[in-house]
């Protein structure tokens, strides 16, 4: 028996079959994600943030004073990943964290004067993606939807498989 060639498992198979990194799906979001946190990592550093951190301050500037579960939810993120990037955040002076008044065991996070000066600097961000990497609106218009399906029919599925 011969040795089968990639390109044999994909004539077989297909795509979809084939066990080639390239034709990956999982492994085409991963360098994707990577590439594009690597384009934001100059534009975040002039800002003293890392990525996760700008997309908690996101949440923040869009929504206002929000609590740690809601926080975590919209970042679609566990708490336990979540309450270190907070106390980074509240170190820097960018957020604080309370106790909500009327649920002592709801925590409430809100950005700081410090942490609303930073959003008008970080207005440039999207901008400045768009030019670093070339991509148009409706490039990134279309991409975003298609994400959004994608991530929705994951979801999706492996709810279903959690509930088997």
């Amino acid at each position: 028996m011969g040795r089968v060639t990639p390109q044999d498992d994909r004539d077989d198979k297909g795509a979809a079959g084939s066990l080639l990194l390239d034709d990956q799906l999982c492994f085409a979001l991963y360098a994707a994600q990577r590439a594009v946190t690597a384009a934001y990592r100059p534009l975040l550093d002039d800002l003293g943030l890392t990525y996760p951190q700008y997309l908690v301050l996101l949440v923040l500037w869009e929504h206002g004073e929000t609590s740690v579960k809601e926080l975590a939810s919209a970042l679609r993120l566990d708490y336990g990943t979540v309450s270190p990037l907070l106390k980074r955040l509240e170190a820097a002076g960018l957020v604080r964290r309370e106790r909500a008044a009327d649920d002592e065991r709801s925590v409430l996070v809100a950005c700081t004067g410090r942490g609303e000066e930073l959003r008008e600097r970080a207005a440039r961000i999207p901008g400045a993606l768009l030019t670093t990497t070339g991509l148009g609106a409706e490039d990134v218009a279309r991409l975003r939807a298609e994400l959004r399906d994608l991530a929705e029919r994951a979801t999706a599925a492996a709810d279903r498989h959690r509930a088997h």
